[in-house]
């Protein structure tokens, strides 16, 4: 697991800007501390911060080259099938220098240029430079796993696996706030690709490669989609008994590492299944690590302790007291963008504890978007069920169960006015921060002009993709597309990263995701628990209070830490000179949210959001030269 960066000049015969990537290796130290390398070809310059993971010796510093020279790589992540790929590559003549599993991008690419990223399994970020042909090629993993980023300069362009980097590295071209981005981000409490918080600068999504060539555009090309079909038919005990062998190699090809790994353990199914299996590939006992909270609404230590005592783990627990005045600055500067998931908080603590024991964590992330384990996708099925009645039926069903609804669930009664209105906005409902009252009432006139309606869109095209899947089906599409790559993994990515910790997702497994992909709704929400043919697989895994208990978010105690901690930062940071003076929100809007805090309707959701968002300007904008 590493940091890389780069440049590409905008002219053939102008040097890259090699003391600009100097800069942004050192921003990525965290990424990698174990060495640095900053390699100038001509036009191109590649950077590369160093966890060295396979391969520890100084032959798999990167940026790595092929035989000749001609092509040069720097790669972020693990690529898990690198053994067989190395052994194709020798048949064909190929020499290595290095036991890396970075190198074999390099010959891969000698061999099928751009469309080699089509072979690569695993979770990866990287650059290839194309001498012969002068060109830089891009790519990012079909997960999402990792990150990367790239900012179009009056010069040339440049990339890096983190946005800061980009942000600060070019002083003299100061970053500038993305209004319309920033809209999306109240939407979403987090930025969604291809888009960044910065103007001129974005996110290659994931499962795409760009080329770059010297004064063109970057040509960017989708290279894999989650399969649609057709979909299986088999029982739900014949699916398990598939499902598990594949889980099974997912987590032993995750487990090779030359430096000691270890699990992050919830003590929900996802992370429980994840251990049961790594203990069964391993001939020590697994490393396992679970944080929990003072405040027993946010601890699932007692289940963690459960399984980490059926498989005799070496398990360390840590009850966290966050310090959250220093804390959320500090993961504020990190992510670079604004990002309102407060889950990053425990991610961070989690991370932080993990790294002191271990270089490596397996994780159960990614379990719920394939094998539809939110709760709210049983929400979503009314909207299904209202979509499969007749016309003439629709608008009255919709008045009965929104009167309903408005009386005895408050959430409900708001589903119910979306109904009408399509799955994209029905799910934006479910999954959304501020909605379009409440950001009229919020926004001062420079938000007011910006566009809106920008994440119904991307959502509709995304489902539109999906239509021939199940009403279900399309939904996890759509929370594999949105939530999972630019939420999840990023909360992830960032929080482990930014103590050098590698997390590999055996969830994220293409294998593994492709079976998922063509489950029928009846075997992702059958009997309204979700997670259906995974329940049944890991039956002989894991205890049945684990398997059989409600799902848990990995949420934070924000209440406490509103009426305590945080209380006296959120006023002096929301409502003071320096937030009235940027003008985006209406001074009054602003101080009756923060006033629900002292209230019996707190909104810590929304207060949160602008927190962070608040943070960002202050660390990222209001610090530029000039500003």
């Amino acid at each position: 697991m590493c940091g890389i960066s780069g440049f590409l000049s905008k002219e053939r015969e102008r040097p890259g800007d090699a003391e600009a990537v100097r800069r942004m290796n050192d921003a990525l130290r965290h990424r990698g501390p174990d060495a640095d390398g900053v390699m100038a070809l001509g036009p191109c310059v590649l950077g590369h911060r160093r966890l060295s993971i396979i391969d520890l010796s100084p032959e798999a510093r990167q940026p790595l080259c092929n035989e000749d020279g001609t092509v040069a790589v720097v790669v972020n992540g693990e690529i898990y099938n690198f053994v067989a790929l190395r052994e194709e590559l020798e048949g064909k003549g190929h020499v290595f220098r290095s036991r890396s599993d970075s190198e074999i991008v390099a010959h891969l690419y000698e061999e099928h240029g751009e469309d080699c990223v089509a072979r690569l399994h695993g979770m990866f970020a990287l650059g290839i430079w194309d001498a012969t042909r002068q060109r830089l090629v891009l790519a990012r993993d079909r997960g999402g796993k990792k990150p990367l980023f790239y900012r179009e300069l009056p010069h040339g362009t440049a990339f890096a696996s983190e946005v800061h980097a980009l942000a600060t590295a070019f002083p003299e071209h100061p970053a500038e706030a993305d209004l319309d981005v920033i809209e999306e981000y109240l939407t979403l409490a987090y930025v969604p690709s291809p888009r960044a918080a910065f103007r001129d600068t974005h996110k290659l999504p994931a499962a795409h490669f760009a080329v770059l060539e010297p004064g063109r555009a970057p040509r960017v090309e989708r290279y894999w989609s989650r399969p649609t079909g057709p979909l299986r038919t088999e029982s739900t005990d014949a699916l398990a008994e598939e499902l598990l062998p594949l889980l099974r190699s997912a987590v032993r090809r995750r487990m090779v590492a030359d430096v000691p790994l270890g699990a992050f353990l919830s003590g929900g199914l996802d992370s429980s299944t994840v251990v049961a299996l790594m203990a069964e590939a391993s001939p020590r006992p697994v490393k396992t690590f679970s944080i929990g909270f003072a405040e027993a609404d946010y601890s699932e230590v007692a289940y963690a302790r459960t399984v980490a005592q059926r498989y005799g783990t070496d398990h360390q627990e840590l009850v966290v007291r966050a310090d959250m005045v220093s804390v959320v600055p500090e993961i504020v500067r990190h992510h670079g963008e604004p990002f309102a998931d407060s889950s990053a908080v425990a991610t961070w603590y989690l991370s932080k504890m993990t790294r002191e024991h271990v270089t490596v964590s397996l994780s159960g992330d990614a379990g719920d978007e394939n094998f539809g384990g939110y709760r709210r996708y049983r929400t979503a099925r009314i909207g299904h069920l209202h979509d499969a009645l007749p016309s003439l039926v629709r608008g009255p069903a919709r008045a009965a169960f929104g009167a309903f609804g408005r009386v005895f669930f408050p959430y409900l009664g708001r589903y119910a006015d979306e109904l009408g209105h399509g799955e994209a906005a029905r799910y934006l409902m479910l999954v959304g921060q501020f909605e379009g009252a409440e950001k009229d009432a919020l926004y001062a006139a420079p938000m007011r002009e910006v566009r809106r309606g920008a994440t119904r869109a991307r959502f509709e095209e995304i489902l539109a993709r999906s239509a021939d899947r199940e009403p279900l089906g399309r939904i996890t599409d759509l929370d594999w597309n949105t939530y999972m790559i630019d939420d999840i993994n990023v909360k992830v990515d960032i929080a482990a990263m930014a103590h050098a910790l590698e997390v590999r997702c055996p969830f994220l497994d293409t294998d593994v995701v492709e079976f998922a992909a063509r489950l029928p709704d009846r075997q992702l929400l059958q009997g309204g628990d979700g997670k259906r043919v995974l329940r049944r697989a890991a039956e002989k895994l894991i205890p049945r209070e684990v398997i059989d208990r409600p799902k848990m978010g990995f949420g934070i105690p924000l209440e406490h830490w509103f009426r305590h901690e945080l209380r006296g930062m959120v006023r002096d940071l929301l409502l003071d000179g320096t937030a009235r003076a940027r003008g985006l929100f209406a001074p009054d809007a602003v101080a009756r949210l923060v006033a629900t805090l002292d209230g019996r309707n707190p909104r810590y959701d929304r207060v949160w959001t602008l927190l962070m968002l608040e943070l960002w300007f202050r660390e990222f904008i209001d610090r530029r030269p000039g500003a």
